[in-house]
């Protein structure tokens, strides 16, 4: 019997890859990407967390968790887990670029499977994830909610969506898109870019020329915790040795025909690398965590290990990072 759809629109494919993803990501990586909503604001919680080694001079004494300090001979304090609710948004980048495809799948595909991945590692009980797309140069909102129902009406939505037409050249831009995020959402919480970022000159390598999303990025990541999630397709970084081929710019619909000798084909190795340097630097930075995933690899895996080594940082940070007065 052919399987019913989940919501009009939504391809039962994605249901199913949904659910592996739940059994992949989530039942071994739970609560790791935003450490258990800790770190939006200043003071202590009201949940008990993990125990922890107690650091004299920068520990509060009365976070001294008793139990384990008998059980182990060494002092211990609890960290506190704020009980608040989790608001989390991602800025999905749709534009025509995003349609390219030449691996495994294209990079609109892995963009959605990244949008759903942190979305269900990030939610928990009462939080809320809402999303704004980039899509045929138009800015589109999606509202926050709550809960598995709605993170399949919001996959299913995005699903639908069109490709992009060479209008959006003359319509919004990322930048944009982020100064919009900025403006209408202000609570803070967590913050997802997922974009393949090519509208980054190689000139933005340098701080003297920043990329032109820079400004807005920095400015959103003053106020919540920003993850950048870089999308690529191999052939956006070299290309075959083909002879003459037709090229087309899917932001502008403009094509013509090239013929890739080895000279070319160098030139433009260079230029990607230069442009992906650029990238790097500019989200450096921001401060922002870049993750980039290839429509060429295994992007669940790439994720896994991105999460796992975010915790392990955080961990760190925590351990060498003073007290706040109180």
């Amino acid at each position: 019997m052919p399987q019913r759809p989940i919501a009009p629109g939504f391809d039962p494919r994605m249901h199913e890859a949904l659910h592996r993803l739940d059994l992949r990501i989530v039942r071994r990586l739970e609560g790791l990407l935003h450490g258990e909503h800790l770190g939006l604001r200043s003071g202590p919680g009201s949940e008990p967390a993990e125990a922890r080694a107690y650091q004299p001079g920068e520990d509060d004494v009365r976070l001294m968790d008793w139990s384990v300090t008998a059980r182990t001979t060494v002092p211990h304090v609890r960290d506190l887990v704020a009980d608040r609710e989790l608001e989390s948004w991602t800025l999905l980048d749709l534009s025509a670029s995003m349609d390219f495809g030449t691996a495994l799948e294209p990079k609109r595909e892995v963009a959605i499977g990244a949008l759903a991945a942190v979305t269900v590692l990030t939610q928990r009980v009462g939080d809320r994830f809402g999303a704004h797309f980039l899509h045929r140069g138009r800015i589109r909102r999606w509202p926050a909610r709550s809960g598995k129902a709605a993170l399949l009406s919001l996959l299913s939505t995005v699903a639908a969506a069109p490709e992009g037409d060479t209008a959006e050249a003359r319509g919004a831009t990322l930048a944009d898109a982020l100064d919009d995020m900025a403006r209408t959402r202000s609570r803070r919480g967590l913050r997802v870019v997922i974009s393949d970022f090519l509208d980054t000159p190689p000139e933005a390598a340098s701080a003297e020329s920043p990329a032109p999303w820079e400004r807005a990025l920095r400015s959103m990541a003053t106020r919540h915790q920003v993850l950048a999630v870089e999308v690529l397709d191999p052939r956006e970084l070299d290309l075959p040795d083909i002879g003459l081929v037709t090229m087309q710019d899917p932001e502008s619909g403009r094509a013509r025909e090239v013929r890739l000798t080895q000279r070319v084909r160098r030139d433009y190795q260079w230029a990607a690398q230069a442009q992906r340097a650029a990238v790097q630097a500019a989200l450096r930075r921001c401060g922002v965590p870049h993750l980039t995933l290839r429509t060429d690899r295994d992007w669940i895996a790439d994720m896994a290990r991105f999460v796992i080594e975010q915790r392990r940082t955080a961990h760190r940070l925590a351990r060498h990072t003073p007290a706040v007065p109180r």
